[in-house]
């Protein structure tokens, strides 16, 4: 059963009807609500025990219906994991990373496409195109493929080759562009009367961000249905800070985020027709590269000028124009959070001492979000005893680009030792300055 009650245009709250193949209303996002009072009626937390976890777990706060319309490649619940040794170099002790590297075409973007494919096989939808400069092709690939779609990618020429290759591997007709993804897009945009794809770039429909949302809905009950003080969260088109934020505000809406277990009360604001806010900042992190969201945050605007010259080794980042920018900037100041950018020429260091310290497979997108961290926490903005989360959005084996270092040779016959002993005692990266 689902509890989905209506679309809404997010730029001004018109109402729009579900189960309708949906794309932007005044080219601008749709959201999917649900009727929050009936799902609160429907499961409580201890009727959770009993379900897998994964991604579908909390299905009365998703749009799907039937499980034979899921389309999945197994999407587990992702783990959060401790990391004191870098929490403490960051000046943040009670630290965790949440590793979204563990999800099928290892990155984030699992969640999205799995449940963006999913609703639109439903509806109707047999042939699919996205604009990528990342991970979003090859999962959008991957679950194509898994659903029988015919799928077409379009990506800058620089993608990096691990992106570029695996979205070909999936059988996705893909191509290079000689652009950035905000160029990428217009082809997409182009083609789609001429060769009668549905367009699944990011907030183009409104079924990615319910994917994206499952972080958030994942992320509470591993905490014990509290949040977090803070979460630091690699920002490029934003469709997970925006389905976190989502999801938090449906958790608070049905009473589920007091920590206790079973059935809860429903909280004032509820009763008052108002919508709850959740107590955790949302920092929204970016690269000095491309940082239109950390610029228009800092001059107090709502919307976000397009980011000229957009170049970051963070090719998830990479996104002059983001559809969704005020979402995220609403999130974030409706948190009390921040959106920052963190210094391009340092996210090689930030994603080394993440990954030597803790053993994490950090991405640069992620690294933005240590380098955010550092600054936070020097200004201020997030304090010694909170407890903060990083969410790693992918794998860093796909960005070899990005991880490739000379390394020290060897001779066989005439072994250098001492070569050897300078690098004893030095296995962790150097304290930050």
């Amino acid at each position: 059963m689902s509890f989905v009650s209506h679309l809404e245009g997010a730029i001004d709250g018109v109402r729009l009807p579900a189960d309708t193949l949906q794309t932007t209303h005044e080219d601008r996002p749709i959201l999917v609500r649900y009727d929050l009072a009936a799902a609160r009626s429907a499961v409580t937390k201890d009727a959770l025990a009993d379900r897998p976890h994964d991604m579908w777990r909390l299905r009365e706060l998703l749009p799907v219906r039937p499980d034979a319309e899921i389309v999945s490649l197994g999407e587990t619940a992702t783990p959060l994991i401790p990391c004191p040794r870098l929490g403490e170099a960051l000046g943040v002790p009670n630290l965790l990373i949440k590793d979204e590297s563990r999800l099928p075409t290892g990155s984030f973007k699992a969640r999205g496409m799995a449940m963006a494919v999913t609703m639109a096989k439903a509806l109707g939808v047999r042939r699919v195109a996205v604009p990528t400069a990342g991970n979003a092709g090859g999962a959008l690939a991957a679950y194509a493929a898994r659903a029988g779609l015919e799928c077409f990618v379009f990506m800058p020429e620089d993608t990096p080759a691990v992106n570029r290759a695996e979205a070909a591997l999936f059988g996705a007709r893909a191509f290079l562009v000689n652009g950035l993804i905000t160029d990428c897009g217009a082809v997409v945009r182009q083609g789609a009367e001429r060769f009668g794809w549905f367009d699944m770039s990011t907030l183009k429909e409104p079924y990615r961000i319910e994917g994206k949302k499952t972080m958030g809905l994942e992320l509470a009950e591993q905490l014990g249905w509290r949040l977090p003080d803070a979460i630091f969260y690699p920002t490029g088109g934003g469709t997970g800070l925006i389905g976190m934020w989502k999801a938090f505000k449906e958790l608070a809406g049905i009473g589920w985020l007091d920590g206790a277990t079973g059935e809860t009360p429903v909280p004032p604001s509820m009763a008052r027709g108002e919508t709850p806010i959740p107590s955790v900042k949302m920092f929204s992190c970016q690269s000095t590269g491309c940082a239109p969201i950390a610029r228009a945050f800092e001059a107090g605007e709502r919307f976000a000028e397009p980011w000229e010259n957009a170049a970051t080794v963070a090719s998830g980042l990479r996104v002059p124009r983001a559809v969704g920018d005020f979402l995220i900037l609403d999130a974030v100041r409706e948190s009390g959070g921040a959106a920052l950018a963190a210094e391009e020429a340092r996210l090689g260091e930030w994603m080394r001492l993440a990954t030597a310290t803790e053993g994490v497979s950090l991405c640069p997108e992620a690294a933005a979000c240590v380098g955010a961290l550092r600054s936070a926490a020097d200004a201020g903005r997030v304090g010694r005893d909170e407890t903060v989360v990083i969410f790693n959005t992918g794998a860093v084996q796909k960005y070899t680009e990005a991880i490739g270092a000379p390394l020290p040779r060897l001779d066989r016959e005439r072994v250098d030792w001492s070569a050897i002993e300078k690098t004893i005692g030095t296995g962790q990266p150097a304290p930050m300055q």
